[in-house]
This record gives C-alpha cells, structure tokens and sequence, in this order.
C-alpha cells in the first residue's frame, strides 16, 4: 500500500515537471483601475484579481501624465467584458498579462497612445511593442510631449535613492 503511494507520487511529481505548462486565460469584468498598467477584473466566480499589464509601464501617479494615463486605461477597459492571456506573476503576487477589452488590445494602446514605455527589463516577446512606441515618440503623443520625459523605473529608482 505505502509502496503504491509512493509509485503513484512520484508519478505525479515528475508529470508535473515533464508536462509543458497550459496557457491560462482569465475572462471577467474590468471593476478598478489601480493606474496606467494595473487594473482588478472580476473574474467569473466573483473573484477579483490584480492584473499587471505585460510588457509596459506607466507613469506613476506622482509623475507627470500619471493621471492621464490611469485615466486611459480607464477609458480603454473600465465596466468592459476583459480578456487577459497570462503570462506570469510578478513580486508582488499580481497576476500579469496581455489584456483585450472589448476587442482593443490595452497594452499596445497605451502604448500607441503616449501613455506608457514598453518595459524594457521585461519585454521578452513583445518587441512588436517599440514600433508603437516609436511613433507616439515621433508624434509627441501624450506624455511624449514632454521633451525629457522620464521612464517610471528611473523616477522610482530616483524615489528610492533621496
């Protein structure tokens, strides 16, 4: 019997590391917005998750055009029917993704838009995003009106260091 638990747990322990992982696919209502690349979907069992926006990062609140690009995402997905492939789980326990509300993909419009920077330390498999991000540059679309803008992971780190 314990021989037959053991074969059995083994069985299953190596499947778990063998078998490739399944792509997950979160579908829900868009109910906060946290700021320009975090928002909470209330997913189909009444349960809220934190979503992070793969591959971007927006201004923080503090920072200028932080309002405006919290006020973007909102506009693009608030009270909206979401889609969000997963990608991953960052530090902070918050699910991150690539999210479609109502058929408009959010982290390339607010990229497109001027309201975010692709994420240059965790854009692995998003080098589509530069393109966009290159024309709102060209055009001074939102926050790249600024002349020197300053990337949020700059301004944090620039947080941290007084």
């Amino acid at each position: 019997m314990i021989a037959r638990y053991i074969q059995v747990l083994l069985i299953t322990t190596t499947l778990l590391f063998v078998t490739p992982s399944l792509a997950v696919t979160l579908v829900g209502r868009v109910v906060g917005i946290s700021d320009g690349d975090t928002l909470t979907l209330l997913d189909a069992s009444k349960t809220q998750v934190k979503i992070r926006l793969a591959a971007i990062d927006a201004p923080e609140k503090a920072q200028p055009f932080g309002q405006k690009s919290k006020e973007r995402l909102s506009d693009i997905c608030y009270d909206k029917q979401a889609k969000v492939d997963v990608v991953d789980t960052d530090r902070y326990g918050r699910t991150v993704g690539e999210i479609v509300c109502d058929g408009t993909n959010a982290n390339e419009t607010m990229i497109k838009s001027g309201m975010a920077w692709v994420y240059r330390k965790y854009d692995k498999g998003y080098s589509h995003l530069y393109a966009f991000e290159d024309d709102a540059k060209a055009t001074k679309r939102g926050l790249w009106v600024d002349p020197n803008p300053v990337a949020p992971w700059d301004w944090r780190k620039a947080q941290r260091e007084r």
